[in-house]
């Protein structure tokens, strides 16, 4: 059964309050029957609700983009967010996690558009409407419970989206290999993950095209300007106060960010 406008509504304003509060909530999937259509819904509700407070959509981000992490999901696409303007930090910048309950961090690739895409699209093409390409890191803090949910559920909560960073050499598409690129995330001077940018969907370009196809079927497309998260290229590692994390990644160079310690 479908849900009523009305639930659409509370199970954004919820989430948002929660996002807002620094708080975790229960999973809306062990009361309510949420279909990913449902879910994004609640997610566009919400991204308008930080917009109506002064927040900009600034650009996207695509997550489950990992083959393995769809398999275990039992999905077939990626998945897809929004990102605003409070979420971008400078590069070796600094964030608060008083207010986030349970913050994690990942390395990634980011794109920054330099014309509109709109799919349908190859790979290929989505690479043309790309002006330059940066390393990235993206913070996340799931607003539920124990860090748990299901598909929808995750969608609903802005796919867990909180900070992001971009480093601040910006290279053209077209100098860079970015099929296979090799990244390196240390925390406090160890090494955290090690990975490749063909984690991504196989080719982070497969993740910018995929995101464009997918928000055709809802109207929408990429405009000039936007930046697109391609979704994490490892696993995300747990965060705590005061960490200092660096991310290197070949041919793009680095990007980095710390925790305010406590007290």
């Amino acid at each position: 059964m479908s849900l009523s406008d009305a639930e659409i509504l509370a199970l954004a304003e919820q989430l948002d309050a929660a996002a807002a509060q620094g708080v975790t909530v229960p999973q809306p999937s062990a009361r309510l029957n949420l279909s990913v259509e449902e879910a994004y819904r609640v997610q566009r509700l919400s991204i308008a609700r930080r917009v109506d407070r002064g927040e900009a959509v600034i650009g996207m981000k695509m997550g489950l983009t990992s083959l393995a992490k769809m398999e275990q999901m039992g999905v077939h696409s990626p998945i897809y967010a929004h990102l605003t303007s409070p979420m971008l930090l400078p590069d070796g910048g600094r964030f608060d996690p008083t207010h986030l309950g349970q913050p994690r961090i990942e390395p990634e690739v980011a794109f920054v558009l330099g014309r509109d895409l709109q799919g349908p699209v190859s790979p290929a093409q989505a690479l043309l409407a790309v002006e330059g390409v940066c390393p990235a890191l993206e913070i996340l803090d799931s607003r539920y419970q124990d860090f748990r949910f299901s598909l929808p559920d995750v969608v609903a909560d802005n796919a867990s989206s909180a900070y992001f960073v971009l480093g601040s050499t910006v290279r053209s598409p077209r100098e860079v290999d970015l099929g296979n690129l090799g990244m390196v995330m240390s925390i406090n001077g160890r090494v955290a993950q090690i990975g490749s940018s063909a984690a991504i969907l196989d080719h982070p370009a497969r993740s910018l095209a995929a995101l464009a196809n997918m928000l055709l079927e809802v109207g929408e497309k990429l405009q000039a300007g936007m930046l697109v998260l391609a979704g994490g290229a490892t696993a995300a590692v747990a965060l705590s106060p005061g960490d200092r994390v660096l991310l290197e990644v070949d041919a793009l160079g680095t990007v980095q960010v710390q925790v305010d310690a406590e007290g």
